[in-house]
């Protein structure tokens, strides 16, 4: 690992804004791991999030020059307030583009910090930091990348300089959310060079894995899409340099899904009775599974609780996942005779366990279809043991508990299902959550074909989804899919999902 990167920690300029944040332990999360957990609270910075460290660090170093023309960042929120906080100390002109997709919480504290309302272009990060570079060219300004330069890497690097001197002791692995990579970067590069022994974990969405696929391919890749519930790792292609870094120091990069995420958010307020942000519960996620993997034990885990920016909105989502992602519920569809004494005989096959939803509407006249979750207690293993079970007494029984369709609509569905609907085939489309962007596509979908089934429930993200029954003759098909992707949104067919076939179809 390049020498030069302790010299630039050591040397680096973040705590006339930043604040050594302490190593707590989590005692909830230790027990449970039967290994001793301890968090690094970033949520603690005066922005709520790490990234000031390197924001500071970058503005501070840069000559006279650039200093008096300004700097411009692009970013969904973290980085931009972490540039526009060392900009006001610094006395430096800054503008901030941000995504029309911003949560109104971040687009207010960054304007809180800038005096100025951000400049909002473009629904994805993408093109905000492509017009952050036109205004490059064109105002002469100064860019602060969020992760792909040195400066911002050292000022991220600080956080392991303070690890090092907080827990002297040994470490099993250190876990840290990944996005662009600065992070990690700055963390391993330190540790790799003091402390070669410690594990560097990585954590990313399973749906945004930018590094551990240019890690697996040994080049960087940049994802056709990425997933936008943790927002602030949504990054397509991690950066140069940190790659650079990551591929000589850092051990592992572990995926982990939604569920898992909520889950982790959940585990961290009972310890800390803080909510962080999905990105901010990465490093936990990461390490519960790590846990279950390689089966450690009574080690020590350092997490990088990385930030708390996350938009109140979200919380009944997360609330509503957790429970899954910690396999603590298990949804079912199960199909029971039409006939009286059958709920009651279901409810007595599952004994004790508490049931957490069950969603049923008259559909049939010999047979009933009930959408259930039921309470577990032992995870994974009581899942599989519930569903034998159910089997065994001669329910036929579907799995759903990973189905993201039943999750994430068909759930608050049940009993749509509709008679003598023609033609009926089931998407799901995302589009950019903004005002008007409904009707934008709606109006983009036209009046050719009709909708049968629409369900749309903001679930204070980024983007909208959409649930959408559409009759389409089979002759029209091909003309119906040419005009989807001229819509441009992401879609999937959800035709033959058989959970649309229990609840929902004709």
């Amino acid at each position: 690992m390049p020498h030069h990167y302790l010299e630039r920690i050591l040397n680096a300029r973040v705590y006339d804004v930043a604040r050594e944040t302490p190593l707590e332990p989590a005692q909830g999360l230790s027990r449970r791991l039967r290994n001793r957990v301890l968090l690094k609270r970033e949520d603690l910075q005066p922005v709520f999030s790490f990234k000031l460290r390197g924001a500071y660090n970058k503005i501070f170093h840069l000559d006279e020059a650039a200093r008096a023309r300004g700097v411009v960042a692009a970013s969904a929120g973290n980085h931009a307030q972490g540039v526009a906080l060392a900009a006001r100390r610094l006395g430096v002109r800054a503008v901030i583009v941000m995504p029309q997709t911003t949560p109104s919480i971040k687009v207010r504290a960054v304007t809180a910090l800038l005096g100025t309302r951000p400049r909002l272009f473009g629904d994805t990060y993408d093109e905000a930091y492509a017009h952050a570079q036109e205004l490059v060219q064109t105002e002469g300004l100064t860019l602060i990348h969020p992760y792909d330069d040195v400066d911002v890497i050292a000022g991220q690097g600080t956080i392991a300089m303070e690890l090092t001197r907080q827990h002297p002791d040994p470490v099993e692995a250190v876990f840290v959310p990944v996005g662009g990579g600065g992070l990690i970067a700055g963390i391993a590069a330190w540790y790799k060079e003091l402390r070669p022994q410690v594990r560097i974990v990585g954590v990313e969405p399973d749906d945004a894995p930018s590094l551990h696929h240019a890690l697996e391919k040994g080049r960087r890749v940049t994802l056709p899409s990425v997933g936008i519930f943790a927002d602030g790792v949504a990054v397509r292609q991690v950066g140069r340099e940190p790659f650079r870094i990551a591929r000589q120091a850092v051990d592992e990069v572990i995926l982990v899904d939604t569920d898992e995420i909520c889950a982790a958010i959940k585990d961290m307020f009972d310890d800390t009775r803080t909510l962080f942000e999905p990105a901010g519960a990465l490093a936990v996620a990461g390490m519960k599974r790590y846990v279950e993997r390689h089966a450690v034990e009574r080690g020590t885990l350092i997490g990088i609780a990385s930030g708390a920016n996350i938009n109140f909105d979200r919380l009944r989502h997360v609330a509503e996942r957790a429970e899954l992602g910690e396999r603590a519920e298990a949804l079912y569809a199960v199909t029971i005779p039409e006939r009286p004494g059958s709920f009651r005989r279901f409810c007595k096959a599952l004994g004790k366990r508490g049931i957490t939803e069950f969603n049923y509407r008259y559909a049939e006249a010999d047979q009933a279809h009930i959408f259930v979750g039921i309470q577990l207690s032992q995870g994974e293993e009581e899942r599989q043991r519930v569903l034998r079970m159910l089997r065994d007494k001669g329910y036929p029984v579907l799995d759903m508990t990973d189905n993201e369709m039943a999750k994430l609509h068909v759930r608050h569905m049940v009993g749509g299902r509709a008679r003598g609907v023609r033609d009926e085939r089931l998407y799901r489309f995302e589009f950019p959550e903004r005002p008007g962007a409904l009707l934008e596509f709606l109006g983009a979908l036209g009046e050719e074909w009709n909708i049968s089934l629409f369900h749309y429930r903001n679930h204070g993200a980024a983007y909208g989804r959409v649930l959408a029954g559409i009759q389409v003759p089979k002759a029209d098909l091909p003309r119906f899919e040419q005009a989807l992707r001229q819509i441009g949104y992401p879609y999937w067919e959800e035709t033959d999902n058989p959970v649309y076939r229990l609840f929902l179809g004709s």
